[in-house]
């Protein structure tokens, strides 16, 4: 499993609320939730990602409430992967029971730039700045994760497994 597209860089603390401004939640409706992804931090966000676009971001990022929201919220506007120095750990699970690929980096987080072009192999845990040259070693998810990510989120991989 792999993606490769442009950076959208950001900073340490990056909280749910930012992510998916709560004034949005009175809908259940993910694409409706999506059109206002990261907008109180980067309101062109939405407008310029494209599937397979990544964003990178500094400690912490996902802190704030436990909402599955802001995961879907990412996921749902085809970002390829989250790459942070550190995820909260709420966030952590969250993406990782929708089916959105995040990865622990402190170096790559360190190093890429907002508009750099990346390539990030989650087999390998291999993250290439296509634009410096520079690869980065991330660790990867073990198989059974790796698993519930490709199927699309935990309840997508229980239901092929029955």
């Amino acid at each position: 499993m792999n993606t490769h597209g442009k950076v959208f860089r950001y900073e340490d603390n990056v909280d749910t609320d930012v992510i998916i401004p709560a004034r949005y939640l009175n809908t259940a409706n993910a694409a409706e939730l999506a059109l206002h992804c990261m907008e109180d931090i980067d309101p062109e966000f939405v407008h310029k990602v494209q599937p397979g676009d990544v964003i990178v971001a500094g400690w912490n990022f996902g802190c704030g409430s436990s909402r599955e929201h802001a995961p879907l919220v990412i996921k749902t506007c085809k970002t390829g992967c989250v790459i942070a120095k550190s995820f909260a750990r709420i966030f952590y699970r969250n993406a990782i029971n929708i089916g959105l690929p995040i990865l622990e980096c402190e170096a790559a987080a360190n190093e890429i730039q907002a508009g750099d072009e990346v390539h990030v192999d989650f087999d390998t845990g291999i993250i290439r700045d296509v634009t410096t040259g520079k690869e980065y070693q991330a660790q990867p998810f073990p198989d059974f994760i790796q698993n519930i990510i490709t199927k699309g989120g935990l309840l997508a991989s229980l239901k092929e497994a029955q």
